[in-house]
């Protein structure tokens, strides 16, 4: 196993070690709030890495929104207006 940066060789049972003293710590119920609230301040710090990167090159493109849109596909305005006899 590769050393990670200042964990040494560190294996199954130190793992084991660590979150039994994290769930000692702070119990079964905070865990998942602690966690959330990691999670959120990685994607803030995403999204400002991504403005940063967007307002050194303006002319890349916006990669930001890789989610297809969930609202389904605009309606255009050139489109065939709606009568009275449509609406009924």
């Amino acid at each position: 196993m590769e050393k990670l940066l200042f964990l040494g060789n560190i294996g199954a049972g130190e793992i084991l070690i660590i979150a039994l003293v994290v769930l000692l710590f702070f119990g079964g119920r905070k865990i998942p709030e602690l966690m959330k609230g990691l999670g959120k301040g990685v994607k803030s710090f995403k999204e400002g890495m991504n403005e940063v990167e967007k307002n050194l090159d303006p002319d890349a493109p916006d990669t930001s929104s890789t989610a297809p849109s969930s609202q389904g596909p605009a309606k255009s305005s050139a489109s065939k207006p709606e009568t009275a006899k449509d609406n009924q």
